[in-house]
Protein backbone atom coordinates (compact mmCIF):
# COMPACT_ATOMS: atom_id res chain seq x y z
CA UNK A 1 0.00 0.00 0.00
CA UNK A 2 1.31 3.24 -0.58
CA UNK A 3 3.39 2.36 -3.80
CA UNK A 4 2.47 3.46 -7.18
CA UNK A 5 2.98 -0.07 -8.57
CA UNK A 6 0.89 -3.21 -7.90
CA UNK A 7 1.93 -4.55 -4.30
CA UNK A 8 3.93 -8.10 -5.15
CA UNK A 9 1.63 -9.60 -2.47
CA UNK A 10 -0.99 -9.75 -4.64
CA UNK A 11 -2.45 -12.89 -4.87
CA UNK A 12 -3.58 -13.77 -8.50
CA UNK A 13 -6.61 -16.47 -7.39
CA UNK A 14 -7.77 -14.32 -4.40
CA UNK A 15 -10.41 -11.68 -5.56
CA UNK A 16 -10.10 -8.70 -3.38
CA UNK A 17 -13.56 -6.90 -2.57
CA UNK A 18 -11.54 -3.45 -2.01
CA UNK A 19 -9.49 -1.15 -4.03
CA UNK A 20 -6.09 -2.10 -2.06
CA UNK A 21 -4.27 1.13 -2.70
CA UNK A 22 -7.47 3.07 -1.19
CA UNK A 23 -6.55 4.16 2.35
CA UNK A 24 -6.85 7.24 4.65
CA UNK A 25 -4.85 10.55 3.10
CA UNK A 26 -2.61 12.80 4.97
CA UNK A 27 -3.37 16.30 3.46
CA UNK A 28 -0.59 17.82 5.32
CA UNK A 29 1.53 15.42 3.78
CA UNK A 30 0.33 16.25 0.45
CA UNK A 31 0.49 19.78 0.56
CA UNK A 32 3.63 20.61 2.22
CA UNK A 33 5.50 18.11 0.24
CA UNK A 34 4.70 20.06 -2.93
CA UNK A 35 7.27 22.74 -2.10
CA UNK A 36 10.45 20.03 -1.57
CA UNK A 37 11.44 20.90 -5.53
CA UNK A 38 11.23 24.28 -5.14
CA UNK A 39 13.45 27.52 -3.43
CA UNK A 40 11.33 30.50 -2.20
CA UNK A 41 12.57 33.95 -3.28
CA UNK A 42 14.19 35.51 -6.19
CA UNK A 43 16.39 34.35 -9.29
CA UNK A 44 17.32 30.32 -7.09
CA UNK A 45 18.57 27.94 -8.74
CA UNK A 46 15.42 25.29 -9.16
CA UNK A 47 16.00 21.74 -10.44
CA UNK A 48 13.60 19.96 -12.18
CA UNK A 49 13.94 16.21 -13.38
CA UNK A 50 17.22 16.10 -15.40
CA UNK A 51 17.39 20.14 -15.99
CA UNK A 52 18.33 23.19 -13.44
CA UNK A 53 17.66 26.70 -14.56
CA UNK A 54 17.70 30.32 -13.25
CA UNK A 55 13.98 30.94 -12.59
CA UNK A 56 12.60 34.00 -10.78
CA UNK A 57 9.94 32.95 -8.71
CA UNK A 58 7.81 34.71 -6.11
CA UNK A 59 6.91 33.96 -2.03
CA UNK A 60 4.25 31.44 -2.16
CA UNK A 61 0.93 32.45 -0.79
CA UNK A 62 -1.02 29.37 0.50
CA UNK A 63 -4.21 31.05 2.15
CA UNK A 64 -5.61 31.38 -1.72
CA UNK A 65 -3.27 32.45 -4.33
CA UNK A 66 -2.04 29.85 -6.82
CA UNK A 67 1.29 29.02 -5.66
CA UNK A 68 4.37 28.71 -8.25
CA UNK A 69 6.49 25.95 -9.56
CA UNK A 70 8.51 25.73 -12.10
CA UNK A 71 7.40 23.01 -14.92
CA UNK A 72 8.76 20.98 -17.90
CA UNK A 73 7.24 23.40 -20.46
CA UNK A 74 8.44 26.73 -18.73
CA UNK A 75 12.25 24.72 -19.34
CA UNK A 76 11.77 23.83 -23.01
CA UNK A 77 11.08 27.09 -23.57
CA UNK A 78 7.71 27.80 -24.66
CA UNK A 79 5.30 29.14 -21.75
CA UNK A 80 1.71 28.07 -22.52
CA UNK A 81 -1.16 29.58 -20.50
CA UNK A 82 -2.10 27.73 -17.32
CA UNK A 83 -5.08 25.67 -16.75
CA UNK A 84 -5.71 25.35 -13.24
CA UNK A 85 -7.14 27.83 -11.44
CA UNK A 86 -5.32 31.07 -10.01
CA UNK A 87 -6.71 30.77 -7.14
CA UNK A 88 -8.93 28.26 -4.69
CA UNK A 89 -11.46 29.97 -3.85
CA UNK A 90 -12.70 30.34 0.26
CA UNK A 91 -12.63 26.46 0.66
CA UNK A 92 -9.25 25.34 2.01
CA UNK A 93 -7.34 23.12 -0.79
CA UNK A 94 -7.08 20.22 1.71
CA UNK A 95 -10.67 20.04 2.80
CA UNK A 96 -11.46 20.76 -1.10
CA UNK A 97 -9.15 18.32 -1.99
CA UNK A 98 -10.15 15.64 0.61
CA UNK A 99 -13.84 15.16 -0.44
CA UNK A 100 -12.44 14.96 -3.77
CA UNK A 101 -10.41 11.66 -2.94
CA UNK A 102 -13.04 10.43 -0.60
CA UNK A 103 -15.70 10.83 -3.68
CA UNK A 104 -13.45 9.07 -6.08
CA UNK A 105 -12.38 5.94 -3.83
CA UNK A 106 -16.09 5.52 -2.91
CA UNK A 107 -16.61 5.25 -6.95
CA UNK A 108 -14.04 3.09 -7.24
CA UNK A 109 -15.14 0.86 -4.27
CA UNK A 110 -18.69 0.22 -5.98
CA UNK A 111 -16.30 -0.72 -9.17
CA UNK A 112 -13.91 -2.77 -7.75
CA UNK A 113 -17.25 -4.82 -5.90
CA UNK A 114 -18.43 -5.27 -9.70
CA UNK A 115 -15.19 -6.23 -11.52
CA UNK A 116 -15.44 -9.81 -11.78
CA UNK A 117 -18.97 -10.08 -11.82
CA UNK A 118 -21.36 -10.64 -14.96
CA UNK A 119 -21.99 -6.98 -16.66
CA UNK A 120 -25.78 -5.70 -17.04
CA UNK A 121 -25.30 -3.45 -20.24
CA UNK A 122 -27.44 -0.97 -22.20
CA UNK A 123 -26.44 1.27 -24.93
CA UNK A 124 -26.39 4.98 -25.34
CA UNK A 125 -25.60 4.48 -28.98
CA UNK A 126 -24.57 2.15 -31.34
CA UNK A 127 -21.04 1.40 -29.75
CA UNK A 128 -21.39 4.02 -26.99
CA UNK A 129 -22.60 1.66 -23.65
CA UNK A 130 -23.25 2.08 -20.33
CA UNK A 131 -23.19 -0.29 -17.15
CA UNK A 132 -25.45 -0.63 -14.30
CA UNK A 133 -22.03 -0.14 -12.43
CA UNK A 134 -21.80 3.41 -13.91
CA UNK A 135 -24.91 4.70 -12.71
CA UNK A 136 -24.22 3.28 -9.08
CA UNK A 137 -20.85 4.36 -8.97
CA UNK A 138 -22.05 7.92 -9.78
CA UNK A 139 -24.65 7.75 -7.25
CA UNK A 140 -22.08 7.00 -4.39
CA UNK A 141 -20.33 9.55 -5.69
CA UNK A 142 -22.85 12.21 -5.76
CA UNK A 143 -23.65 10.94 -1.80
CA UNK A 144 -20.18 11.89 -0.94
CA UNK A 145 -20.35 15.57 -2.83
CA UNK A 146 -23.42 16.62 -1.33
CA UNK A 147 -22.81 15.36 2.29
CA UNK A 148 -20.31 17.71 2.03
CA UNK A 149 -21.08 20.89 -0.45
CA UNK A 150 -24.77 20.85 -1.02
CA UNK A 151 -24.65 23.91 -2.58
CA UNK A 152 -22.26 23.13 -5.18
CA UNK A 153 -22.99 22.47 -8.87
CA UNK A 154 -22.51 18.79 -10.07
CA UNK A 155 -21.88 17.30 -13.43
CA UNK A 156 -21.90 13.97 -14.11
CA UNK A 157 -21.97 11.60 -17.22
CA UNK A 158 -24.57 9.90 -16.12
CA UNK A 159 -27.22 11.87 -14.58
CA UNK A 160 -26.08 15.43 -16.06
CA UNK A 161 -26.41 18.53 -14.13
CA UNK A 162 -27.61 18.93 -10.86
CA UNK A 163 -27.27 21.59 -8.00
CA UNK A 164 -27.03 25.47 -7.55
CA UNK A 165 -25.74 27.09 -10.76
CA UNK A 166 -24.75 30.10 -9.30
CA UNK A 167 -22.39 28.60 -7.28
CA UNK A 168 -18.74 29.12 -8.17
CA UNK A 169 -17.89 25.55 -7.85
CA UNK A 170 -18.64 22.94 -10.43
CA UNK A 171 -17.76 19.15 -10.13
CA UNK A 172 -17.47 17.27 -13.44
CA UNK A 173 -17.48 13.55 -12.48
CA UNK A 174 -17.25 10.60 -14.63
CA UNK A 175 -18.28 7.53 -12.26
CA UNK A 176 -16.18 4.65 -15.03
CA UNK A 177 -14.28 6.32 -16.96
CA UNK A 178 -13.52 3.21 -20.30
CA UNK A 179 -16.73 1.80 -19.66
CA UNK A 180 -16.36 -0.54 -22.71
CA UNK A 181 -13.06 -2.00 -20.99
CA UNK A 182 -14.76 -2.51 -17.91
CA UNK A 183 -17.52 -4.08 -19.59
CA UNK A 184 -14.55 -6.43 -21.36
CA UNK A 185 -12.44 -6.63 -18.14
CA UNK A 186 -9.80 -4.68 -19.82
CA UNK A 187 -7.50 -3.26 -17.62
CA UNK A 188 -7.75 0.63 -18.31
CA UNK A 189 -10.45 2.45 -16.93
CA UNK A 190 -11.18 4.92 -13.82
CA UNK A 191 -13.02 6.99 -11.51
CA UNK A 192 -12.24 10.55 -12.23
CA UNK A 193 -13.60 13.38 -10.26
CA UNK A 194 -12.68 16.86 -11.22
CA UNK A 195 -13.33 20.60 -9.48
CA UNK A 196 -13.38 23.49 -11.31
CA UNK A 197 -13.59 26.94 -9.14
CA UNK A 198 -14.98 29.56 -11.84
CA UNK A 199 -14.52 27.20 -14.79
CA UNK A 200 -10.51 26.31 -13.62
CA UNK A 201 -9.67 23.29 -12.33
CA UNK A 202 -8.83 23.59 -8.37
CA UNK A 203 -8.45 19.59 -7.17
CA UNK A 204 -8.58 16.53 -9.00
CA UNK A 205 -8.84 12.36 -8.29
CA UNK A 206 -8.70 9.50 -10.74
CA UNK A 207 -8.64 6.05 -9.42
CA UNK A 208 -7.13 3.64 -12.49
CA UNK A 209 -7.56 0.06 -11.80
CA UNK A 210 -4.59 -2.04 -13.05
CA UNK A 211 -3.90 -5.93 -13.01
CA UNK A 212 -6.44 -7.94 -14.74
CA UNK A 213 -9.01 -10.31 -13.95
CA UNK A 214 -8.92 -11.88 -10.36
CA UNK A 215 -5.74 -10.00 -9.23
CA UNK A 216 -7.51 -6.28 -9.82
CA UNK A 217 -5.23 -3.53 -7.81
CA UNK A 218 -6.08 0.59 -7.88
CA UNK A 219 -3.66 3.54 -7.70
CA UNK A 220 -4.81 6.89 -7.07
CA UNK A 221 -3.54 10.49 -8.78
CA UNK A 222 -4.43 13.31 -6.98
CA UNK A 223 -3.60 16.97 -7.57
CA UNK A 224 -4.70 20.39 -5.92
CA UNK A 225 -4.35 23.68 -7.99
CA UNK A 226 -0.21 24.73 -7.59
CA UNK A 227 0.16 22.22 -5.23
CA UNK A 228 1.88 19.32 -7.35
CA UNK A 229 0.43 16.15 -8.58
CA UNK A 230 1.03 12.56 -6.61
CA UNK A 231 0.13 8.82 -7.11
CA UNK A 232 -0.59 6.99 -3.36
CA UNK A 233 0.71 10.59 -1.92
CA UNK A 234 4.21 10.37 -3.60
CA UNK A 235 5.36 13.16 -5.54
CA UNK A 236 4.98 12.40 -9.51
CA UNK A 237 6.41 14.18 -12.48
CA UNK A 238 6.14 14.22 -16.58
CA UNK A 239 8.83 12.41 -18.46
CA UNK A 240 12.33 14.02 -20.02
CA UNK A 241 11.43 12.94 -23.02
CA UNK A 242 12.85 15.45 -26.06
CA UNK A 243 12.03 14.00 -29.04
CA UNK A 244 9.80 12.63 -30.63
CA UNK A 245 11.33 9.71 -32.41
CA UNK A 246 12.21 8.69 -28.58
CA UNK A 247 8.71 9.13 -27.42
CA UNK A 248 5.87 6.51 -26.19
CA UNK A 249 2.58 8.16 -27.54
CA UNK A 250 -1.52 7.59 -26.68
CA UNK A 251 -4.67 8.66 -28.38
CA UNK A 252 -7.84 8.12 -28.68
CA UNK A 253 -11.06 8.03 -30.76
CA UNK A 254 -14.29 8.55 -30.52
CA UNK A 255 -17.68 6.99 -31.55
CA UNK A 256 -18.84 9.39 -34.52
CA UNK A 257 -16.64 8.03 -37.58
CA UNK A 258 -16.48 12.13 -39.02
CA UNK A 259 -14.09 14.02 -40.53
CA UNK A 260 -12.25 14.76 -36.93
CA UNK A 261 -12.21 10.34 -36.62
CA UNK A 262 -10.87 10.26 -40.28
CA UNK A 263 -7.99 13.15 -39.38
CA UNK A 264 -6.76 11.65 -35.80
CA UNK A 265 -6.34 8.25 -37.52
CA UNK A 266 -4.28 9.84 -40.19
CA UNK A 267 -2.28 11.40 -37.12
CA UNK A 268 -2.47 8.16 -35.90
CA UNK A 269 -0.67 6.61 -38.55
CA UNK A 270 1.93 9.47 -38.91
CA UNK A 271 3.42 9.83 -35.24
CA UNK A 272 3.76 5.40 -35.75
CA UNK A 273 5.75 5.77 -38.10
CA UNK A 274 8.08 8.23 -36.78
CA UNK A 275 8.02 7.93 -32.41
CA UNK A 276 8.71 4.55 -30.50
CA UNK A 277 4.65 4.11 -30.77
CA UNK A 278 0.89 5.15 -30.33
CA UNK A 279 -1.39 3.68 -27.99
CA UNK A 280 -4.89 3.61 -27.41
CA UNK A 281 -6.14 2.18 -24.46
CA UNK A 282 -9.55 3.89 -24.09
CA UNK A 283 -10.31 5.75 -21.08
CA UNK A 284 -8.98 9.75 -21.31
CA UNK A 285 -8.57 9.74 -17.39
CA UNK A 286 -5.97 7.16 -17.89
CA UNK A 287 -4.53 8.02 -20.61
CA UNK A 288 -3.61 11.77 -19.05
CA UNK A 289 -2.50 9.97 -15.50
CA UNK A 290 0.08 8.06 -17.77
CA UNK A 291 1.90 11.03 -19.24
CA UNK A 292 1.74 12.62 -15.63
CA UNK A 293 3.45 9.64 -13.72
CA UNK A 294 6.34 9.87 -17.44
CA UNK A 295 4.92 6.29 -18.42
CA UNK A 296 3.85 7.97 -21.64
CA UNK A 297 5.09 11.25 -23.36
CA UNK A 298 1.54 13.04 -24.69
CA UNK A 299 -1.87 12.36 -25.34
CA UNK A 300 -4.49 13.69 -27.44
CA UNK A 301 -7.90 13.69 -28.55
CA UNK A 302 -10.81 15.03 -30.35
CA UNK A 303 -13.95 15.33 -28.81
CA UNK A 304 -14.20 14.90 -25.37
CA UNK A 305 -16.66 16.29 -22.52
CA UNK A 306 -15.52 17.94 -19.06
CA UNK A 307 -16.24 15.13 -16.76
CA UNK A 308 -13.08 13.29 -19.09
CA UNK A 309 -11.04 16.00 -18.89
CA UNK A 310 -11.31 18.01 -15.59
CA UNK A 311 -9.32 15.80 -13.19
CA UNK A 312 -6.82 14.61 -16.02
CA UNK A 313 -5.26 18.12 -17.00
CA UNK A 314 -4.93 19.27 -13.96
CA UNK A 315 -2.82 16.08 -12.70
CA UNK A 316 -0.86 16.78 -15.88
CA UNK A 317 0.25 20.26 -15.48
CA UNK A 318 0.65 19.73 -11.83
CA UNK A 319 3.13 16.87 -12.78
CA UNK A 320 5.01 19.36 -14.68
CA UNK A 321 3.42 18.88 -18.48
CA UNK A 322 1.78 20.96 -20.54
CA UNK A 323 -2.11 21.24 -21.40
CA UNK A 324 -3.58 23.12 -25.14
CA UNK A 325 -6.17 22.67 -27.70
CA UNK A 326 -5.29 20.78 -30.25
CA UNK A 327 -4.92 23.61 -32.41
CA UNK A 328 -2.56 24.48 -30.18
CA UNK A 329 -4.60 27.00 -28.53
CA UNK A 330 -5.22 27.84 -24.64
CA UNK A 331 -7.54 25.33 -23.28
CA UNK A 332 -10.31 25.22 -20.71
CA UNK A 333 -12.82 21.97 -19.60
CA UNK A 334 -15.33 23.08 -21.94
CA UNK A 335 -13.24 22.63 -25.50
CA UNK A 336 -13.71 20.34 -27.99
CA UNK A 337 -10.36 18.97 -28.46
CA UNK A 338 -7.44 18.52 -25.73
CA UNK A 339 -3.55 17.63 -26.02
CA UNK A 340 -1.00 16.86 -22.91
CA UNK A 341 2.30 16.50 -22.91
CA UNK A 342 5.67 16.84 -21.03
CA UNK A 343 5.89 19.95 -22.00
CA UNK A 344 9.28 19.56 -23.86
CA UNK A 345 7.58 18.11 -27.09
CA UNK A 346 4.54 20.12 -27.12
CA UNK A 347 5.61 22.21 -29.78
CA UNK A 348 7.01 19.73 -31.54
CA UNK A 349 3.56 17.59 -31.63
CA UNK A 350 1.75 20.41 -32.18
CA UNK A 351 3.46 21.05 -36.04
CA UNK A 352 1.72 18.55 -37.30
CA UNK A 353 -1.37 18.62 -34.95
CA UNK A 354 -1.67 21.86 -35.07
CA UNK A 355 -2.44 21.86 -38.78
CA UNK A 356 -4.38 18.98 -39.16
CA UNK A 357 -7.13 20.96 -36.46
CA UNK A 358 -6.97 24.24 -38.62
CA UNK A 359 -8.07 22.18 -41.71
CA UNK A 360 -10.47 20.33 -39.55
CA UNK A 361 -11.67 23.50 -38.59
CA UNK A 362 -11.49 25.45 -42.12
CA UNK A 363 -13.93 22.58 -43.05
CA UNK A 364 -16.60 23.40 -41.08
CA UNK A 365 -15.83 20.99 -37.98
CA UNK A 366 -17.34 22.63 -34.48
CA UNK A 367 -14.40 23.45 -32.10
CA UNK A 368 -16.75 25.77 -30.03
CA UNK A 369 -17.14 24.88 -26.40
CA UNK A 370 -19.15 21.77 -26.16
CA UNK A 371 -20.54 22.59 -23.12
CA UNK A 372 -21.09 24.96 -19.98
CA UNK A 373 -23.97 24.26 -17.68
CA UNK A 374 -26.15 27.44 -18.14
CA UNK A 375 -25.85 30.56 -15.86
CA UNK A 376 -22.35 28.96 -14.43
CA UNK A 377 -20.17 32.21 -13.88
CA UNK A 378 -16.74 31.59 -14.90
CA UNK A 379 -13.56 33.55 -15.19
CA UNK A 380 -12.57 32.11 -18.75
Amino acid sequence: MGRCLISSSVTPSKFRQLPTSIRTFNHQTHQLSAFSCCYLGNSKPLKHGNFSRQISTKTIHISSSRYNFCTKAVLSGTQYPKVGAQSIGPIPGNQLLGVVEKAAKTGAEVVMEAVNKPRKISYKGLTDLVTETDKMSEAAILEVVKANFKDHLILGEEGGIIGDASSDYLWCIDPLDGTTNFAHGYPSFAVSVGVLFRGKPVAAAVVEFVGGAFCWNTRTFTAVAGGGAFCNGQRIQVSATDLVERSLLVTGFGYEHDDAWITNINLFKEFTDISRGVRRLGAAAVDMCHVAIGVADSYWEYRLKPWDMAAGVLIVEEAGGAVTCMDGGKFCVFDRSVIVSNGLLHSKLLERIGPATETLKEKGIDFSWWYKPENYNTDL
